[in-house]
């Protein structure tokens, strides 16, 4: 016990040495106090103020003012006073420096002045007894000041938002855009938060608060606006992506646009999110250097991990973009010919003319060739009927009328071309160019099956013969032929 005790008395002592150090040590370094203005003393807005210090410091070399980091002015003689000019409406703390030739600069004790208009205050800094009594060396009058602007501040964006509400949508409905209408959805709800925000910070800083509430209001406003702001152009992407998707659906797959258009929403939030977490922290005085080197390095590292992947949501994204196909289409590429079946996000899967199905990454498809052969306007068919060259002039004309009757006749015949147009090896060839009007393939097969039967029927009731490949061989003797022998005819086979 007795050991405790001493051990405490020698603390006790060693302590006491160093407080009579660290107050010998101020002796030696001296002084500095701000005389001109007083501490919470208010001026008008554009006003000069005399700064003035006393200062008890061996070897000054200069005394600096500053406010806050930024320097108002330097005296390097007595008296230590200079003029403020023309100063701005605002809260400020403001220092003293004393500049040693040799030795460390001697601070003075902080003092805030603020720079307002007397309406700003309600006149409730003329009451005695609001200004003389004091919480937490805050004057009464700036509390009660405060809770008038709070209470101003929320009745304003009640104001403003109503009218937005009513003013704005009557415009918007005289209109036939939809921006506007968006406009005034992501609008609703968001102004009364920024104005109440806006209106109170503008109350609040005319007042002379303490570093610290001052620092925390500041940081506080900061904060609430940007994620105000944020949320904004959060529902403005929900709002323009949901239209989006309104407006593409009937001209394309719904399945496609349920998987693109939630990568494309999120990916934009993710991206806002980031950029208004990063200014916001910046805005507070937080070191972001760091932050913004640690995401480049990691989204290098993914960019890199990932490169196969990203290729193909970006093809995904040129394919719904550009929509060289849809589901259902038929489509040729690279030695690939099907009828398309899905589209993914990494990946197309057409099923081919053969019944396999062929798996197309879409950073293919981004940069392929494509013919869409269910897109053509018609179906072209070309038909080549050859005649017996023993048809005659007025029966090829006959041909070529029934083929004009038959064919022009179908009301699925969008055009038609029809001519008897050359003297073959063995038929006279009449040409049909078709126009099938519509592109169901299958249809068109049917229905060109039809005109085919009318045309044989109708045909073979004119007496006019298909000719078929076919030969006349002439056979040439060397000698006479016999006696009694006829001629040996031309043989045809």
């Amino acid at each position: 016990m007795k050991f405790v005790r001493r051990q405490l008395l020698a603390w006790l002592a060693v302590l006491g040495l160093l407080l009579c150090a660290a107050r010998v040590g101020a002796q030696t370094n001296g002084s500095v106090t701000i005389v001109e203005p007083e501490d919470g003393h208010r001026f008008e807005p554009r006003t000069n103020i005399t700064l003035s210090a006393e200062v008890e410091v061996a070897g000054v070399k200069r005394v600096e003012f500053l406010s806050g980091h930024h320097l108002l002015g330097s005296v390097s003689n007595e008296p230590f006073s200079l003029v403020w000019s023309n100063v701005p409406v605002g809260s400020y703390p403001i220092i003293a420096r004393a500049i040693r030739a040799d030795g460390p600069s001697v601070d003075s004790p902080p003092i805030r002045v603020g720079v307002y208009n007397a309406l700003l205050t309600f006149g409730l800094d003329r009451v005695p007894f609001l200004n003389r009594n004091k919480v937490a060396d805050i004057p009464l009058w700036q509390f009660v000041a405060s809770l008038v602007y709070i209470f101003l501040a929320f009745y304003v964006s009640k104001t403003l938002d109503f009218l937005v509400r009513v003013w704005f949508r009557r415009w918007v409905e005289k209109t036939a855009t939809q921006f506007d209408d968006l406009l005034l959805s992501v609008l609703h709800g968001p102004i009364k938060i920024i104005a109440f925000v806006i209106f109170l910070r503008i109350g609040l800083e005319v007042f002379i608060w303490p570093a610290v509430v001052q620092s925390f209001l500041t940081k506080s406003f900061t904060v609430i606006l940007a994620a105000t702001l944020t949320y904004m152009v959060l529902k403005f992407i929900d709002l323009v992506m949901s239209h989006w998707q309104k407006r593409a659906r009937p001209d394309s797959d719904r399945t496609f646009d349920e998987q693109l258009f939630p990568v494309i929403r999120k990916s934009l939030k993710v991206f806002v999110v980031v950029v208004g977490v990063l200014v916001t922290m910046d805005n507070i005085g937080v070191n972001i250097t760091a932050a913004i080197a640690s995401l480049s390095i990691g989204g290098l590292a993914v960019g890199l991990a990932a490169q196969d992947t990203l290729a193909n949501l970006f093809g995904a994204v040129a394919v719904f973009v550009d929509k060289p196909f849809r589901i259902g289409d038929r489509i040729q590429l690279d030695g690939v010919d099907g009828t398309v079946e899905t589209i993914g996000l990494r990946s197309t899967r057409v099923r081919s003319l053969d019944g396999f199905l062929i798996t197309v990454p879409n950073k293919t498809m981004g940069n392929a060739t494509i013919t869409n052969i269910t897109r053509r306007p018609g179906i072209k068919t070309e038909i080549n009927f050859g005649l017996t060259y023993d048809t005659t002039t007025e029966q090829m004309k006959l041909a070529v009328k029934i083929l004009e009757e038959i064919y022009r006749g179908h009301p699925q015949t969008q055009d038609l071309m029809i001519s008897f147009n050359k003297f073959g090896d063995s038929a006279l060839n009449i040409s049909v160019v078709h126009w099938w009007k519509g592109t169901d393939g299958r249809a068109c097969q049917l229905g060109m099956q039809e005109l085919n039967f009318q045309v044989k029927e109708q045909f073979a009731a004119a007496n006019l013969e298909f000719a078929f490949p076919s030969q006349t061989v002439y056979l040439k003797q060397d000698s006479e032929p016999s006696a009694g022998l006829p001629n040996t005819p031309p043989q045809k086979s």
